[in-house]
């Protein structure tokens, strides 16, 4: 059986090199917003990195190969392919046999940068405990990856839409840091106030790759970090604000009867109208801010690999 795995020719060269690499997941790509806004956010993500010093690994299967790292017609292709498939824990190796095209979230974007021996990896939000769990026992696969794999994760917290304490009570029971930068206070997405107090709170990207080192190489510990990075003062929208948007989002779903995969597409597309489009401005800048520190994170990280 071949390698089904590629690295384009620019992260290829930085693993090499031991140079600072911060992998991107690609559903924000696919299932985020429409082409050719897709591809232009990407493209400017890619470019905050390479301005702070690192390499972008954008991750993503396609015609059943994972490729770590884009070049800029595979970028351009993904950002306009159709009937892309999401792909987590469960079913990135089944897309990859099949010969299928997918998108990876979080989860499998974790999997794929510790694969390729890469630390840091940045995203907007995370995925969590979907409110209702305690009946639906609706739990992402991001929250059980980030206890499993030894990667860093670089997000504005869990997504608002969620229900965010209990997010929190699942990254405790599995042992998984939750680091705050900046702040005392967790992130929610597009605000920078939660109302929740961080279990951690780290500014220094030198201390956080330092963290992160010692869980492994001292105590042996398994799974990564969850560094949550509040959106940037002039970008966010306040929690007020958005709080009973969000309830509407909610509220209307249940009533249309939207379940599994399909609640947080419907949920986000329902705010970005609500908001005349502020949120998803606000998620562009969060991702921006988030690959800016996972590079800073990045960079701390080759200098102590050794």
């Amino acid at each position: 059986m071949t390698d089904p795995i590629t690295y384009s020719p620019e992260v290829a060269s930085a693993l090499k090199d031991g140079a600072p690499v911060v992998a991107l997941e690609s559903t924000i790509i696919t299932h985020g917003m429409p082409y050719p806004q897709n591809v232009e956010t990407a493209r400017q993500v890619e470019a905050d990195i390479r301005a702070e010093g690192a390499v972008p690994a954008t991750i993503a299967v396609l015609e059943g190969v994972l490729h770590i790292g884009l070049t800029e017609a595979e970028l351009d292709r993904l950002a306009q392919a159709r009937d892309v498939a999401k792909l987590s824990r469960a079913d990135l190796a089944a897309c990859m046999a099949r010969g299928g095209t997918g998108a990876t979230t979080v989860a499998a974007t974790m999997i794929a940068s510790h694969r390729a021996g890469i630390h840091v990896f940045a995203t907007g939000g995370i995925g969590g405990v979907h409110r209702g769990a305690e009946t639906s026992f609706d739990i992402s696969a991001d929250l059980i990856e980030l206890a499993k794999t030894p990667v860093t994760v670089v997000a504005a917290g869990a997504k608002a839409i969620l229900d965010i304490p209990k997010t929190l009570e699942v990254l405790e029971t599995q042992g998984v840091p939750v680091i705050a930068f900046g702040q005392d206070e967790v992130p929610a997405f597009w605000s920078r106030s939660s109302g929740l107090a961080a279990p951690l709170r780290m500014d220094d990207p030198a201390l956080i790759a330092k963290a992160a080192l010692t869980r492994s190489r001292v105590f042996g510990l398994e799974g990564g970090q969850l560094v949550v990075n509040p959106i940037p003062e002039t970008d966010e929208i306040p929690r007020s604000v958005m709080i009973p948007v969000i309830e509407e989002a909610l509220a209307a779903a249940e009533a249309q009867g939207i379940t599994a995969k399909a609640v947080t597409p419907f949920l986000l597309d329902h705010i970005f109208h609500a908001t005349k489009g502020a949120s998803l401005t606000a998620n562009i800048a969060l991702v921006r801010n988030n690959a800016r520190l996972g590079a800073a994170i990045a960079r701390e990280f080759s200098t102590m690999d050794g």
